[in-house]
């Protein structure tokens, strides 16, 4: 998703908030509610090229016996994988995570993995690199099910030293949620998020937009939505313009296994 595409639709959120720009009746879309949160633990990794298909096993059998039923019991939200599909010098290969309503039930996974010896293993003693990030997301929203072989987007973005308090909740309530509940309804994506740092390891002005597309035609109707988007607010990119810093912007593309309750 190029940055551009996101500067100028979600403008209209910040116009909207000040009563600038009137949307004509039909373009209006529900009230966004914020959702209870949701809280994700990843753990990003560095393998060796020699080791991914190692990886690709273990994700497949080791990590479900632990996170499968932690899925179905009501412990987790949802679980997966990824796979980095355009790298970076200082990027993580892979990664893993898991979701749930509340830092306790990340923690019991977390435990779990550690007594039963899965953060100990002779695969992850090879990475060459290894951190972890815990996330809360306010807005949200996903399919029930499971994918393989899907597509991950994420973008991080970095909102100004100036930009309101809740600039966040404004650009998810204003743009964001109403364009991918549309994506979400039609099966361009299956889930959808809109993540911030529950634990700071990085700069607590970040925030981070996540979609999941089932197959990779979904990553070209996503980006026509943008593009429609823009072509119905012509006159609205310096307002986003005014809160968000583009300069550290990053996108990630990844290869996916996901489920979700």
């Amino acid at each position: 998703m190029h940055r551009s595409s996101w500067r100028v639709i979600a403008g209209a959120a910040v116009i909207a908030a000040v009563g600038a720009v009137a949307l004509p009746a039909g373009a209006q879309t529900a009230e966004v509610k914020e959702k209870p949160r949701m809280y994700t633990y990843q753990s990003y990794w560095v393998f060796p090229r020699a080791r991914w298909a190692d990886v690709d096993k273990d994700n497949a059998a080791s990590n479900q016996k632990i996170l499968a039923p932690a899925l179905a019991d009501g412990t987790l939200l949802g679980y997966g994988d990824d796979a980095t599909l355009v790298h970076t010098a200082e990027g993580a290969t892979h990664d893993n995570w898991w979701q749930a309503s509340s830092m306790a039930g990340l923690m019991k996974v977390l435990e779990t993995f550690y007594k039963n010896g899965g953060s100990t293993t002779a695969l992850l003693g090879s990475s060459t690199k290894h951190w972890d990030g815990v996330y809360v997301s306010r807005f949200y929203n996903w399919h029930a099910g499971s994918w393989q072989g899907a597509y991950g987007h994420a973008g991080s973005y970095k909102l100004k030293a100036d930009a309101p308090d809740n600039a966040v909740e404004v650009l998810s309530k204003g743009v964001f949620v109403p364009l991918l509940e549309k994506l979400l309804a039609d099966g361009t994506i299956v889930e959808y998020e809109i993540d911030e740092e529950a634990i700071h390891t990085e700069s607590p002005d970040r925030f981070y937009v996540y979609y999941l597309t089932p197959n990779a035609a979904g990553l070209d109707k996503v980006n026509a939505a943008i593009r429609d988007a823009i072509k119905a607010n012509a006159l609205i990119e310096p307002a986003f313009g005014s809160m968000v810093d583009f300069t550290p912007h990053r996108d990630t593309l990844l290869r996916s296994n996901a489920a979700y309750k």
